[in-house]
């Protein structure tokens, strides 16, 4: 099918499989790995787009489920997309709306024609179907759209999990036919099968012989047991076309990102730098501060020494513990350095693979967060050593 992006792979690691890319999008490149922050109904919420941008953010998310019903697809089409009504003049990606199969599951009844939620604004019936899902997503002009698949909880077994995997296959197929703008807008399909090896390599035979711009490993990231989840990750990323970008929903915790890339992944997304900001919780480099605790009242320092963000320069540890979860400013501030810092992590990452020393990086990173080598996750122990970094007996060249 026809491709809006480019796709330059510029360094490759010689280690692991991680590379860095220049994903090149109808608004503008992007410098992959890449994390996109979610803005799900048109906003990341409590940050304005002019502060996304001037954290060097080049790409974002929304959500065609949430915008589908407010502001709705006429108001879209009137006012010339999502990227015109929200003052966002670089990239978007929409999630089709199938993960509220998942997320809002009371609310849906799913059946070969779609998917029926009953709206959680004021009750009315939406059939999403896989027309629908294109049509609204073609309104809103996202620079990447994801297919409508049939999601099934990681934790689902049994015949359901095959179901969804082919019905989300004939829900590409129709995606497609229904693609309206293939020369201004990417369609990437995504890949199912649950936990099982084979529904995953039979969907990715699948998937790929449709052509699409890129791929997503969808699925996952819904509680599954971690082990199980670096190998899924790890099995995709080797069966799928190495010559397109690779997506990976959902995933947002900073181990998991650097040892997503390291397993061959470029493309990240997930709400958690915003949503654990609500709750007073700052993402740092050494752990996370919970700035609600009473250790912090007194402490003059920043959130992150070294961080540029505006909350790190020119606020406090104290003013923050004094305000947080009861002021917005409070979520507003741990919002935007949250962003920042996940934001910069995936850029130091890019520069390592660029400079050959991402397995450093990583010996770094980890001694980092978590201090002492038995509080190394054992999942990510396996997974990094599974691309040839051994955390525990490698030689740390730092």
């Amino acid at each position: 099918m026809k491709s809006a992006l480019k796709w330059d792979v510029i360094a490759k690691c010689g280690t692991t499989k991680a590379r860095a890319a220049v994903l090149t999008l109808p608004h503008g490149p992007v410098n992959a790995p890449v994390f996109m922050p979610v803005g799900t109904q048109g906003t990341l919420k409590g940050i304005t787009p002019d502060q996304i941008e001037g954290l060097g953010c080049q790409i974002m998310l929304n959500n065609t489920y949430h915008l589908g019903l407010r502001p709705g697809q006429e108001l879209l089409d009137t006012c010339g997309g999502a990227h015109v009504f929200q003052g966002w003049n670089r990239n978007l990606l929409t999630d089709s709306g199938g993960f509220q199969m998942v997320s809002l599951l009371k609310l849906a009844e799913i059946t070969e024609k779609g998917v029926q939620f009953e709206s959680p604004h004021d009750g009315s019936l939406m059939l999403l179907t896989p027309e629908h899902s294109m049509s609204l997503q073609n309104s809103i002009g996202a620079d990447i759209m994801m297919q409508l698949d049939d999601v099934v909880s990681s934790l689902t077994t049994g015949p359901r999990v095959e179901e969804a995997m082919w019905r989300s296959i004939r829900w590409l197929d129709r995606c497609i036919k229904a693609h309206k703008k293939p020369e201004s807008q990417n369609l990437f399909a995504i890949i199912q099968g649950g936990l099982d090896p084979a529904l995953r390599k039979q969907c990715i035979e699948e998937m790929v012989k449709r052509d699409t711009p890129g791929y997503a490993i969808g699925g996952l990231s819904g509680g599954e047991e971690k082990d199980k989840f670096w190998r899924v990750v790890s099995q995709c990323t080797d069966l799928m076309p190495r010559e397109k970008p690779i997506y990976c929903m959902g995933v947002g915790y900073a181990e998991d990102l650097v040892v997503c890339v390291a397993l061959g992944v470029d493309m990240f997304d997930c709400v958690f730098p915003t949503r654990t900001a609500r709750f007073g919780n700052a993402l740092t480099a050494t752990g996370t501060l919970s700035l609600r605790q009473a250790k912090f009242k007194d402490d003059f320092r920043p959130i992150e020494e070294g961080c540029d963000c505006i909350a790190c320069k020119s606020y406090t540890r104290a003013y923050l513990y004094t305000i947080v979860t009861k002021e917005t400013v409070g979520c507003h501030l741990i919002s935007i350095h949250n962003t920042a810092y996940q934001l910069r992590l995936m850029r130091q990452v890019r520069e390592s693979i660029i400079e050959d020393r991402f397995p450093q990086f990583i010996h770094k990173f980890f001694k980092d967060l978590f201090v002492e080598k038995s509080a190394y996750p054992e999942w990510a122990v396996n997974a990094l050593k599974s691309v040839n970094v051994d955390l525990i007996q490698g030689e740390e060249q730092l």
